[in-house]
């Protein structure tokens, strides 16, 4: 197996406009964020997309290149990670029916590792490439029945936007990561692409794969383990991962995974933000809990948004996935508020119909408790959200500050 990526023989790259890419010659390691620019990377050494202030990958012993985290709760940061640990996957994802004669789309832009990974592999693996994220949402769904495309990679924030009118007959794979789908919104996927098969995965940018649900994964389940990944949960149930896939380091911290297990660093300590990703002898956490069911993976929530509520560990995303399953909500974040007698309480924003406020309120105290429940529900006309489409929490925080 090659550690570099490669253009196969069988390859095809298509902008936006329908415009084919040939390989180029590369003009550095910064390139930009287009057709162009990946092609030119595909055999680099080192090599990232996008970010052309910051300091030009490095090349190690091996090959390698940088992409960038999401920032759902903080700055976006640069993973470092060898080619070979993106490779490692692709003959795995071969058995989905990416390859020749498979015609792949990615609608997100490739300075996101989602994007990339897709985009990489079709070429890697000899598939026809569209990269599609310059079109509104409404073109990317007409360009994709007009390419007769059969895989698409997405987030459920994208999917969203993509749903409308029409039926997208030739999709037979759509791989979906980022977030979980919500029943509404894996209907009307369904809908708009009834012959193809959805598949979820869990991961983060520096995991890669860590779990994939297929259809006999529960509904509240991420899956089970992706082939080649090993998951451990501790005492907490914090999730830890050890597989090929894993990223070397951030590019702006110096320390690899051994340096840090060497010198003690990787190790949690009780001083240590319990959120933060850490090594520990060759195992991976990124800081979600979670717990095992019948060999499925079930996640509460980042350790980092945990949250304390009369005495009570309450994590936020597990009541934003109860909301995502209510009539009336299209999107919905859970935020604690400081609260002179619990210490803390929830609150809730939301998109959909203010109108169903009061019985949304109600089916919250029913099936999660009073001190569990959002004490008030607040309706935003316009949601923020990250480069990479996922919700901006930071921004909602902001929002959703007001006088205790």
């Amino acid at each position: 197996m090659t550690d570099r990526f490669r253009w196969h023989p069988d390859a095809r790259l298509h902008d936006s406009a329908g415009r084919e890419v040939r390989p180029l010659p590369s003009k550095g390691p910064v390139l930009p964020d287009s057709a162009d620019g990946l092609a030119q990377a595909i055999g680099l050494s080192a090599f990232r997309i996008g970010a052309p202030e910051r300091t030009p990958p490095d090349t190690g012993e091996r090959p390698v290149f940088e992409t960038l985290t999401s920032g759902s709760t903080g700055q976006p940061r640069r993973i470092r990670r060898s080619q070979a640990s993106w490779i490692a996957s692709f003959s795995v994802n071969a058995g989905l029916g990416i390859g020749p004669g498979a015609r792949v789309a990615v609608l997100g832009r490739l300075v996101h590792s989602l994007a990339l990974y897709g985009a990489i592999e079709g070429l890697h693996l000899g598939a026809e490439v569209h990269l599609l994220d310059a079109l509104r949402p409404d073109r990317q769904r007409q360009a994709l029945g007009l390419r007769r495309v059969t895989h698409l990679y997405a987030t459920p924030a994208q999917l969203r936007l993509l749903v409308g009118p029409g039926s997208l007959s030739d999709l037979r794979l759509i791989l979906v990561g980022g977030s979980k789908l919500d029943a509404a919104l894996r209907a009307a996927i369904t809908a708009l692409a009834p012959q193809a098969q959805v598949r979820e995965f869990y991961g983060a940018a520096e995991t890669s794969f860590i779990t994939l649900a297929d259809t006999a994964t529960p509904g509240a389940s991420v899956g089970r383990p992706y082939p080649g990944v090993e998951l451990s949960l501790d005492p907490s149930g914090e999730v830890w991962v050890k597989s090929p896939y894993l990223f070397e380091r951030y590019a702006d911290d110096p320390r690899s995974p051994a340096d840090a297990s060497q010198s003690g660093q990787g190790i949690p300590a009780a001083d240590q933000p319990i959120g933060s990703t850490r090594w520990r002898d060759g195992w991976l956490s990124v800081g979600e809990v979670g717990q095992f069911k019948d060999g499925f993976l079930f996640l509460k929530g980042r350790a980092g948004r945990m949250v304390t509520v009369a005495d009570q560990n309450v994590f936020p995303e597990e009541i934003e996935a109860f909301l995502a399953t209510l009539p009336g909500i299209t999107r919905a974040a859970v935020l604690p508020r400081p609260d002179a007698r619990r210490g803390t309480v929830l609150i809730a924003l939301a998109q959909g119909d203010p109108g169903r406020e009061a019985a949304i309120l109600a089916d919250l105290r029913q099936e999660l408790g009073p001190l569990k429940a959002p004490k008030a529900l607040i309706w935003l006309d316009d949601w923020p959200v990250l480069p990479s489409g996922k919700t901006d929490l930071r921004a909602l925080e902001a929002l959703a500050r007001w006088p205790a």
